[in-house]
């Protein structure tokens, strides 16, 4: 049977090795940025598609409208209603502006309730 030594470990310390900051580092400052330059540069990186909701005679109008609470989780009951109501007199309803993979998933959730659902750079 092998024995184990135990290490001796100082306080405050990581496995008895003192740790300070070095002198002549000194710590990164970076400027100022607003909300408007941090959703230019989001934009940029990531941009924005939109979700359609294209309106059927299949679904009723409580399932569309639960889908919608189901598959988008940022919408509120109101929104879900307007937006099913849009689709349903129009044609067509913007759901919801994101970012790709974000708006593949919710087309797919849609798409998963036999709802017809497609994206759009926006």
């Amino acid at each position: 049977m092998q024995s184990f030594a135990r290490a001796s470990v100082k306080p405050g310390t990581s496995m008895g090795a003192s740790v300070r900051p070095s002198p002549d580092v000194s710590p990164v400052v970076r400027p100022y940025v607003g909300p408007e330059e941090l959703t230019r540069e989001r934009a940029a990186t990531l941009p924005p598609y939109v979700v359609f909701l294209n309106n059927d005679d299949v679904n009723s109008m409580d399932y569309v409208v639960h889908s919608l609470l189901t598959c988008v989780p940022e919408l509120d009951e109101g929104e879900a209603v307007s937006i099913m109501l849009e689709a349903h007199e129009s044609g067509r309803a913007q759901v919801i502006v994101c970012p790709l993979e974000r708006a593949e998933l919710y087309r797919d959730r849609l798409k998963s309730r036999r709802l017809t659902a497609t994206i759009e750079r926006a």
